[in-house]
Parts: C-alpha cells; sequence; structure tokens
C-alpha cells in the first residue's frame, strides 16, 4: 500500500514533531531530549532513561552511568596525594624524633617543648586526615572527613597561638615589676589549647548529632555520570567549623605580627608569622575555588588545601629549629643563648 507522507521516517534517536499549519503526514524529525532514548523509527515520544542510566551516543539504548570519585585505581591525583601524605608524615615523624633527642636541649625548651610536641602530633593527623577524602566515600568518611579534619586543625592553631600568647607574655614579664610573669606559672598554654580546641570539638559533635553528613549521589552535575560524593548535611555547620579554624589562625597571625621584634631568643614569633600567613593565603585562595567546582576536583581542592597549609605551620615553625639542632649544634647552648640575649 503507497503510504502518505511528505519526508522520510524519522530514524531510532529521533522523535516526531507535528508541523504548524501542515496535514498531520507533514512532520519533523528532532533529535530526543537530553536523557532521553527513541529505539524505534517514527518514534511519536522519546523515552527517559532510568535514573541509573543514561543514552548512548546515538540516543537508541540507555547504558549504564558512569560513577565517578577521586579514586586510587583510574585517578593520578589518588596516588601523588597518597605519596604527598606519606612524605609529609614522615617528614613529621621526623622531627619529633629529634625533638624528643633533643628534649633537653634550651632550643627545644625555649618555647613550650609540651606544646611544640602536641603541635607536631596534631600536624601528624592533620596529614593522616587526608586518607578519608581519598577512594569512594562510604558512611564512615563522610561522617569523619570534616569532622577530624576541622578538630586536628584547631588543635594545630590553637597550639600556635598558646606558643604566640607565650612568646607575647614572656617577653613582659622580663619587665621589672611586670605581673605577666605570674602567668607564665598557671600553665596557660595549655589552658589556651584546651579551650580553643573544646570549642571546635563541640561543633563538630553538635553538628554529627543534629545534621551529620551522609553520602549523596549527584546525577545532575555531569551528563553520564553519577558523581558519588559527601554531603555535608549542614552547610551551617560546615562553614561554622571552618569559620572557627580561620578565626584562630587570623588572632594568631595579628598577635605574631604584633611581637616579630622581639629579642632573637623570642625570634619564634617570626615563624608563626609567616606559617599564619601561609595558612590564610591558602585557604583563603581555595574556598572560591572550592565553591565554583564539583566532584573529585572540589575534593581535590580541599585535599590540597589540607597538605599546603599543614605544610606550611611545619616548615616555618620547625624547620629552622632542626637546623640549628642539626647543623649548628655550637648554637643550641645556654651560655649562647644567655650571651646573645645581652647583646
Amino acid at each position: 500500500m503507497p503510504q502518505s507522507r511528505c519526508n522520510d521516517p524519522c530514524s531510532a534517536g529521533y522523535r516526531k514533531a507535528p508541523k504548524q499549519g501542515h496535514h498531520i503526514c507533514c512532520y519533523d524529525c528532532v533529535p530526543c531530549s537530553e536523557g532521553e532514548i527513541s529505539n524505534g523509527t517514527d518514534s511519536e515520544i522519546c523515552h527517559k532513561c532510568p535514573k541509573e542510566e543514561w543514552p548512548d551516543e546515538k540516543k537508541v539504548k540507555c547504558v549504564p552511568r558512569i560513577y565517578e570519585f577521586l579514586s586510587y585505581e583510574k585517578d593520578v591525583l589518588s596516588i601523588i596525594f597518597l605519596g604527598m601524605v606519606l612524605f609529609f608524615s614522615a617528614g613529621t615523624l621526623f622531627i619529633s624524633g629529634i625533638f624528643i633527642s633533643y628534649w633537653e636541649t634550651p632550643i627545644v625548651k625555649a618555647n613550650n617543648r609540651t606544646v611544640s610536641l602536641i603541635l607536631l602530633v596534631s600536624i601528624l593527623f592533620g596529614f593522616l586526615s587526608v586518607f578519608f577524602f581519598l577512594d569512594r566515600p562510604v558512611d564512615i568518611t563522610c561522617l569523619l572527613r570534616q569532622t577530624s579534619f576541622g578538630t586536628f586543625f584547631s588543635i594545630s592553631v590553637s597550639c600556635v597561638l598558646a606558643k604566640t600568647i607565650t612568646v607575647c607574655i614572656a617577653f613582659k614579664a622580663s619587665k621589672p615589676g611586670s605581673v605577666c610573669g605570674k602567668c607564665l606559672t598557671v600553665n596557660l598554654s595549655y589552658y589556651v589549647v584546651f579551650i580553643c580546641s573544646s570549642v571546635q570539638v563541640l561543633i563538630c559533635v553538635v553538628w554529627l548529632l543534629v545534621s551529620p553528613p551522609y553520602v549523596d549521589f549527584d546525577h545532575r552535575s555531569y551528563p553520564g555520570k553519577i558523581i558519588i560524593q559527601c554531603n555535608e548535611g549542614s552547610d551551617l555547620a560546615f562553614y561554622l567549623m571552618l569559620g572557627y579554624v580561620g578565626f584562630l589562625a587570623v588572632v594568631s597571625f595579628v598577635v605574631a605580627f604584633m611581637v616579630r621584634t622581639l629579642p632573637d631568643i623570642y625570634n619564634e614569633a617570626k615563624y608563626i608569622t609567616f606559617s599564619m600567613l601561609v595558612f590564610c593565603s591558602v585557604w583563603i585562595t581555595m574556598i572560591p575555588a572550592y565553591l565554583s567546582t564539583r566532584g573529585k576536583f572540589m575534593v581535590a581542592l580541599e585535599i590540597f588545601a589540607i597538605l599546603i597549609s599543614c605544610a606550611g605551620i611545619l616548615g616555618c615553625i620547625f624547620l629552622p629549629k632542626i637546623h640549628i639542632l642539626l647543623l649548628k649544634p655550637n648554637t643550641n647552648v645556654r651560655k649562647t643563648i644567655i650571651r646573645r640575649n645581652k647583646i
């Protein structure tokens, strides 16, 4: 039988669209919309693929979507981050070992060696918290990745703040008739570390109890992909946690900057100033980029910021001391330090 038509039939992957003002046998062939297929000729409508699937290139059948996350097997970035974590962790352990070996020397004792050791341990755990960000997210890693990072960072910055306050008070206490000398006898540094860290721990505990993070599957950001990511649960809690770390860092930077010109025996303030400058610079530049990316690249940005900021604190504060301990042992003598202080 002859067919009444004024154009060729629509092939698979297309649907019929009537022409306005023409007979019903005249129509246009329109490609199926994004996420839809048609597997026959002259299809009236296109069918939407299931949520876990996506059309192939010809839009004639649905194929499984690709799962995307920062994988050890598929992403070179994961291997690079893993190597950086191991390298920096080994460096932190090496510096900790040197400090313990020279525990009774003046350089180690000068700026509260216990707080310095707590700082080294918190930096080490800050590096190791990166493992919660790598590979496929699961419920436990989503719960721990941001809270562990925030807690360890707050301990680190609290230690830096405690050391800065100690430098400031120690210098003022050396003046005749100063009341600051009494403050050094009540373990002020430990109180600063404990109180500042406890605030962050409280924020994280409330966060986990009220609106904890969970695994989320993003089907919308990238066509043909399912992004497996951690939903923070409460954006307010996340930014509050991050903002509190930034607040401690800014306070440490301001105090250290104010006392950076103290005599050489107290020159750790200069190193603290540089470390907090690096820390703040990294996070200020990271946050806009973090908010504008999606998927595994957003996770990669946060990992990079964690590693660089931890490495900045470690290098700026401890490498000058390690240089003296290992390469200039003659200056690590009480008589030399007293003589430099008199000069």
